[in-house]
């Protein structure tokens, strides 16, 4: 007997994973556009904070001076 979950498909299939998404009263179509989203990255989003952010941020925690 294999356990193994391939797809994406066969994962919310799953009876558990049903009743776990429906007990947190989230739905299929929510959880693929959430991966969809993590899997592409945001072109509108820098991956890395500009250097005044993390300056400011460096300077409220008495990190750097």
């Amino acid at each position: 007997m294999e356990d193994r979950i391939n797809t994406l498909d066969e994962l919310l299939s799953d009876p558990m994973v049903q009743l776990v998404m429906q007990r947190d009263r989230v739905r299929p179509e929510q959880v693929r556009t959430l991966l969809e989203r993590a899997r592409r990255p945001a072109a509108e989003e820098p991956l890395v904070p500009p250097a005044h952010v993390v300056a400011k941020t460096c300077q409220k925690l008495w990190l750097c001076r």
